[in-house]
């Protein structure tokens, strides 16, 4: 057996794609390629990371004369544990619909991307995904992006809070959705020291249909000095096809801007 066949056969055995590889050696696909091809070869540091991820020795890797180390090939789901300057991994035995159930991944170099039922990366996607771009359900990071929480400098969600969000509800510096609050907020129902509503605006300037604040433009407005019950019945009157807890907030916002 020649060598590109002992490292197809190894990276197979072990649930890699060569991208896998490639992400792992910190080098391109291509070169993983021809290596299996039999174009070219590894150099010698890139053949003792292969022996070192692969639990062989050099001689077995390059030769095939002498016996693996390990009595087991390596599991498609496995507990992985690879370091070196350049890549850390982790990677539970247990599965979830073909998803190991934790899998941490960071690298530098490249897109490091974690993918599990929690998944924490350079890149995550998970249903619990934390990373410098992360994609789940739940979800922190820099860029973050959750079908039900978003937590990050810039967070889309269903629950979005973050220097700049967007969501049902955002909390942010700059915050857009159905009810936004923050510094700059623009939404059906929005709070903050700059507030544009299509129904009802809150904050140091209001602009909307009911606008409640210091400096307050739209068809009916209220200043600091109004009537909080009269405030009240206009909100919950403006706001009356929303859920009570948010007719309630906005109440609260109202009478304690």
């Amino acid at each position: 057996m020649e060598f590109q066949q002992r490292l197809y056969e190894l990276r197979k055995q072990s649930g890699l794609s060569q991208e896998g590889l490639a992400d792992l050696l910190n080098v391109s696909r291509q070169a993983v390629q021809k290596w299996e091809a039999g174009t070219s070869r590894p150099d010698l540091d890139n053949l003792a990371a292969l022996a070192r991820y692969f639990n062989v020795s050099l001689d077995y890797l390059v030769t095939g004369q002498e016996s693996r180390a390990a009595s087991d090939p390596p599991a498609t789901t496995i507990v992985n544990n690879y370091y070196s300057g350049y890549q850390y991994e982790y990677k539970s035995k247990r599965t979830l619909f073909g998803l190991p159930l934790v899998h941490i991944r960071f690298g530098r170099g490249g897109m490091a991307v974690a993918r599990g039922i929690v998944a924490v990366g350079n890149c995550a996607v998970g249903v619990v995904a934390l990373g410098g771009f992360s994609l789940g359900l739940v979800s922190v990071g820099g860029l973050s992006l959750g079908l039900l929480l978003s937590l990050g400098g810039w967070a889309v969600g269903g629950i979005a809070i973050g220097g700049l969000a967007m969501g049902l509800i955002a909390l942010g510096g700059g915050a857009v959705g159905l009810f936004a609050m923050g510094g700059g907020a623009f939404g059906m129902y929005a709070a903050g020291g700059g507030a544009i509503a299509s129904e009802i605006a809150i904050g140091g300037s209001a602009h909307a249909p009911l606008a409640i604040g210091q400096a307050a433009e739209g068809v009916l407005t209220f200043g600091r000095d109004a009537d909080p019950a009269a405030v009240e019945s206009a909100i919950r009157a403006a706001a009356s096809g929303v859920p009570r807890f948010l007719q309630n907030l906005l109440v609260f916002l109202a009478q304690n801007w």
